[in-house]
């Protein structure tokens, strides 16, 4: 109750940002164009997006946090002069444990996962810094919270460098190489394509991996390039501001350490990666 509560007050808050925008929009039309001068004057204006994505299977960072259910993962954002504000959550509408997931209400749905983010951004020409905080609201997990900052450059390919830092639940450093690319396929759809590579550095007593001598996870503490994903899908257009983009994701393990199983679990005390192909769509509307 508490995520949906959160989800309703996020979108009373945008809302009223939405409509404005929306009557500033009708006034200009109505108004025509105005000079050059009087246009460079305005105000920055708030923007913002809602989203539903649907899935096959949740994945993050490799893990499997679910199976064999329809997946349902709604996102609301908004952004004023480089200030950012989202919330993100997660439905699983028949929860079945993995070996990196214990349900919360096994072979039942469950609202259990709300993620808040802040951020701000700076851009120089084609290059931009966010840093940010996020807040990651887990049943079938402790909460947690990560400080990140990402270095994007807007040449072919993308590419966006990120680097996270646990600073509660889960101590250490994850890092993320992010690649995407979109294609013009028939007057306004495009093929989107994507790829991206992590590297986990655990820090806190959480990431000691299991040791054969002992019996259980009093190891060293896990390290190891993790997780990659390859992602291929289209974005369609419905109107200016609403669009569905169906895409497909094949993850899969980065090195021996992300794979490794011992006893059926996982070396890494968070279980092991394997290969998985998740497929979804998207609709996305901007404001």
């Amino acid at each position: 109750m508490k995520r949906v509560m959160l989800l309703i007050c996020c979108c009373l808050v945008l809302l009223p940002a939405a409509q404005h925008l929306c009557a500033q929009e009708e006034k200009t039309s109505a108004q025509g164009a105005r000079p050059a001068e009087a246009q460079a004057k305005e105000e920055p204006k708030v923007t913002g997006s809602a989203s539903t994505t649907f899935l096959t299977q949740y994945i993050w960072r490799g893990y499997e946090y679910g199976k064999e259910s329809l997946v349902i993962q709604p996102y609301l954002g908004a952004s004023y002069k480089g200030f950012s504000a989202s919330f993100w959550g997660n439905i699983d509408t028949d929860e079945h444990a993995t070996q990196n997931f214990v349900p919360d209400r096994p072979g039942r749905k469950s609202f259990n996962e709300v993620d808040m983010t802040l951020s701000y951004t700076h851009s120089w020409n084609s290059l931009s810094l966010t840093a940010g905080y996020m807040y990651y609201d887990t049943d079938f997990a402790p909460e947690t919270e990560e400080l990140y900052i990402a270095a994007g450059y807007d040449i072919i390919g993308k590419p966006t460098f990120t680097v996270y830092r646990d600073i509660a639940a889960y101590p250490g450093w994850y890092f993320n190489l992010g690649l995407s690319h979109s294609f013009p396929v028939y007057q306004e759809i495009t093929l989107d394509l994507g790829a991206s590579f992590g590297f986990e550095y655990g820090t806190g007593s959480y990431w000691k991996t299991y040791r054969s001598s002992t019996g259980g996870y009093t190891g060293s503490k896990y390290s190891g390039f993790h997780d990659g994903m390859f992602k291929a899908g289209f974005t369609v257009p419905v109107t200016k501001q609403l669009s569905i983009q169906p895409f497909g994701q094949y993850w899969f393990p980065l090195s021996n350490k992300a794979k490794k199983k011992v006893d059926g679990n996982g070396y890494n005390p968070a279980g092991y990666i394997r290969d998985r192909v998740v497929g979804g769509v998207n609709v996305a509307f901007t404001f």
